[in-house]
């Protein structure tokens, strides 16, 4: 059987073309070799150690101070309103002018009625003495004596009932002109000049609510009532309030009620806190932010609260070594004041933490700060 064969053509360039094929493989192997991860330029924080407000937060409402419903003691006619709405007055101000004339008249009939029976009183009195006189010389008899005693009395009760009514015809008088009970702001007015009034009618003329002093309304969790307990035991607590959106300072007041019953639908207790209100910045029915101050916290660890990551197990920061990497470390949160956090556990004060950038980081990852200054030469990512 005969063999058959191709020939190689130039067989003198074999040599040649292995050498090729080599040199190829060497390159895509380096191509393939993993670059290493570019650093991640991140913000940073030193762990401070510092004394820390103990602070409840909470959402509050304005409420006055207190609140009177202005009504009419007395049936007339409306003669005057003296404000407007809206307007603030003082306690004892004239604000409501009742016609005064049939009062004014029954005052009179009073006055006439009293110095009417005092004379009588008085006559009956003489008329005792002398019939005690002759009582004693049998010139009238014990019968007509007593009769004479009894009138007398009888006419002093006249007197009082007179005096009785008088004053009550006064009272009425002054009934007609209706004084702000408290000092506050008037709210609507609910009736006109010339309109008729009843006494203790059911519809207010008008409502006053004291704004200077104010309370405000919060509920804090059942679980921090007795810390409150034994605060309030030691020292009058400190309330702060501002009011949302607004970068005002804060108003300072202190805690003056506690209620006598928690919730049993919400596990909160309600407290009251009381203002100062001169420039009627708060307003009753407004809704507030609420601080309320348990005292101090000496050498707490805080670091910003942006630093703080959200875990699957538990919250925790990227520390920075310092050899510019970075370490996940699970942290135990505390309160929170002023945009800082206390860390309960897992920090150091004197330890860098990431606040800005977590998100490119994992364990391990080189970083640069960009709260240093870069280097000569170097370019800022």
């Amino acid at each position: 059987m005969r063999k058959s064969f191709f020939p190689i053509p130039f067989p003198h360039l074999i040599p040649i073309l292995l050498s090729a094929v080599l040199v190829l493989a060497a390159g895509c192997s380096e191509r393939e070799q993993p670059k290493p991860n570019p650093a991640v330029s991140v913000k940073t924080a030193p762990a401070l150690e510092k004394d820390v407000p103990i602070e409840i937060s909470a959402n509050g409402t304005v409420e006055a101070f207190s609140v009177v419903n202005i009504t009419s003691r007395v049936d007339g006619q409306v003669m005057k309103v003296h404000l407007k709405e809206g307007q603030m007055v003082e306690k004892g101000q004239a604000i409501v002018s009742i016609d005064d004339r049939p009062y004014q008249a029954q005052r009179e009939a009073a006055e006439a009625a009293l110095a009417r029976d005092k004379i009588r009183l008085e006559k009956a009195g003489k008329d005792a003495e002398r019939y005690a006189e002759l009582v004693q010389k049998d010139y009238v008899t014990k019968a007509q004596y007593e009769q004479v005693i009894a009138d007398a009395e009888a006419l002093k009760a006249v007197v009082s009932g007179d005096e009785a009514a008088l004053q009550n015809a006064r009272i009425n008088v002054d009934y007609c002109s209706i004084t702000a009970p408290i000092a506050g702001r008037v709210g609507s007015i609910l009736i006109n000049e010339g309109n008729l009034v009843k006494a203790n009618d059911a519809k207010p003329l008008m409502v006053i609510h004291q704004v200077e002093p104010v309370l405000v309304r919060f509920s804090v969790p059942e679980q921090r009532l007795g810390e409150i307990q034994n605060r309030m035991s030691q020292e009058d607590l400190k309330v702060l309030v501002s009011t949302p959106g607004k970068r005002n300072e804060p108003k300072e007041g202190r805690l003056t009620f506690l209620d006598n019953t928690i919730n049993p639908n919400t596990g909160t207790i309600t407290l009251k806190a009381t203002l100062a209100n001169a420039d009627s910045r708060l307003w009753p029915g407004q809704f507030v932010n609420v601080v309320l101050l348990l005292g101090l916290q000496p050498k707490a660890v805080v670091i910003p609260a942006e630093a703080i990551q959200i875990g699957q197990q538990d919250n925790f920061v990227f520390v920075v070594k310092s050899d510019l990497t970075v370490e996940s470390r699970p942290v135990s949160p505390g309160t929170r004041s002023d945009h800082q956090t206390v860390i309960a556990k897992g920090l150091s004060a004197g330890e860098i933490v990431v606040t800005d950038g977590q998100l490119k980081l994992t364990p391990g990852a080189k970083v640069v700060l960009q709260n240093e200054a870069p280097a000569e030469g170097e370019k800022r990512p």
